[in-house]
């Protein structure tokens, strides 16, 4: 039995494979793009899938596709959003600008599952990108697989790191430990101050994210190859929307300007920009945890993260910060990713950006990736490390910034000898501050009181 059938396009004959779904030209592109190995993201996939379904009943609403082949498509789409026939699509990430492959290879599945089902002849292009080019699905693509993922992924895993934090604050925020600037002792701080610093970034960082929506739910389908809409009837893009936003539970609207949808990925770039910041936050996050967690002897060992596997395959008993570090290179890859697509999304050509595949792939991938760390972050690192309170107490009482407190009654040239003095002896500030002035020690433990110390204003 032959491993290939022979199919055609407007090209010419090929050989595809015989039990594929997909067609001419999409191995023309397998072909023609053996690049990297990597194809575009289940997310984007099913946003096509979404994108030819909701396009197929708007077809039929404006009585440009028969109700029979409009459900075909409907069903077919439907086959593949719910995570069938993934791996016929095999085109590249770094194809054609345009993204014209994928659209292709999309049209052509779809076409071969909805003719197969009902026994009619359902063309790739004729009906299923009715009233379409891939000018504009491969940017509505992009906006719905993205608006899709921060719905129901994203926002909610950073309401969750969050409500973590506050929850890890209400068991442990009484604790107070020595504060540091520049990675050196400086003024006190408890542990709920610390982390209503790390709740505040990731809570400013959502509102960022969540702030792009509005733009990112306004899709350039209908404006066709150039932005003119040529082929698609007027109605297409505002009865689109309808239908797509009823099938997805997200409400999304005509762009303002089709020219501007199809020919720049400006808000992509934006959301990429936010995700960013946030990547910075976590990232800043996990160095704090991997401080304060270091030792267990020769480090701050302030608290103790949760024991998750082996930390060495040399040194028996080695346990690693291994939730942060992860947390830390997934931040840098998404750092990276908004290098990309921000090279990606300056490469608009006159009436069309023509980097739309690799945007898509690293914006999904980076919305992806920070929706994951972020629920391990909360949930194998901050939800359960412990206090070491016997480390607090012990930097504390030989902390000699203690001192700062004591710049209103004594002076900052005065304190500045005391807190040397404690340094060169490695003596409790409190025993060199009674030493070196007329204060009584009931006095000092008021005012070098840490506890106190956190709260701030003048002793």
């Amino acid at each position: 039995m032959s491993t290939t059938r022979t199919t055609k396009d407007s090209m010419g004959t090929l050989e595809v494979p015989a039990n594929a779904l997909y067609q001419a030209q999409t191995q023309r592109a397998v072909n023609n793009f053996p690049v990297s190995g990597l194809t575009l993201p289940i997310s984007f996939i099913r946003a096509l899938a979404y994108i030819k379904q909701a396009a197929a009943q708007t077809n039929k609403h404006l009585n440009h596709l028969s109700e029979e082949k409009a459900n075909a498509i409907v069903a077919a789409a439907q086959q593949i959003i719910d995570g069938k026939h993934l791996d016929q699509f095999p085109v590249d990430v770094f194809q054609t600008g345009s993204g014209t492959s994928s659209n292709m290879n999309a049209n052509e599945v779809i076409a071969t599952l909805a003719s197969q089902a009902s026994g009619l002849t359902i063309h790739a292009n004729d009906d299923v990108n009715m009233g379409q080019s891939s000018n504009d699905v491969i940017p509505t693509a992009i906006h719905v697989s993205s608006a899709t993922l921060l719905v129901y992924e994203l926002l909610p895993a950073l309401t969750h790191f969050s409500q973590q934090i506050a929850s890890k604050s209400k068991t442990v925020g009484h604790y107070v430990k020595t504060g540091r600037t520049h990675l050196m002792d400086a003024m006190p701080v408890t542990l709920a101050q610390t982390l209503s610093s790390w709740q505040a970034q990731i809570d400013h960082a959502q509102h960022h994210i969540q702030s792009q929506l509005s733009e990112i739910c306004k899709l350039a389908q209908g404006g066709t190859a150039v932005g003119t809409g040529i082929n698609a009837d007027p109605d297409f893009a505002k009865i689109f929307n309808q239908n797509l936003s009823a099938n997805l539970g997200i409400k999304f609207t005509v762009t303002d300007n089709f020219f501007y949808g199809i020919s720049s990925q400006d808000s992509v770039v934006n959301l990429s920009g936010s995700l960013k910041t946030l990547a910075v936050a976590i990232m800043k996050i996990a160095n704090d945890l991997r401080w304060m967690n270091s030792g267990p002897l020769g480090g701050l060992a302030e608290i103790e993260l949760e024991a998750l596997q082996p930390g060495s395959s040399i040194m028996p008993g080695k346990v690693n910060p291994v939730i942060p570090e992860a947390a830390a290179m997934a931040c840098a890859q998404v750092i990276g990713n908004d290098t990309t697509i921000t090279v990606g999304g300056q490469s608009g050509n006159f009436e069309l950006n023509v980097m739309l595949p690799v945007i898509a792939y690293n914006i999904i991938q980076s919305i992806e990736i920070l929706t994951s760390i972020s629920c391990l972050l909360a949930d194998k690192a901050i939800k359960s490390f412990t206090v070491n309170e016997a480390s607090l107490e012990k930097a504390l009482a030989k902390n000699p910034i203690l001192v700062t407190a004591l710049n209103p009654i004594i002076g900052y040239e005065k304190a500045a000898e005391i807190a040397k003095l404690a340094y060169q002896q490695r003596r409790p500030i409190i025993d060199v501050a009674k030493e070196h002035t007329e204060l009584s020690h009931e006095e000092l433990e008021t005012i070098l009181d840490p506890n106190k110390l956190t709260q701030g204003g003048i002793s």
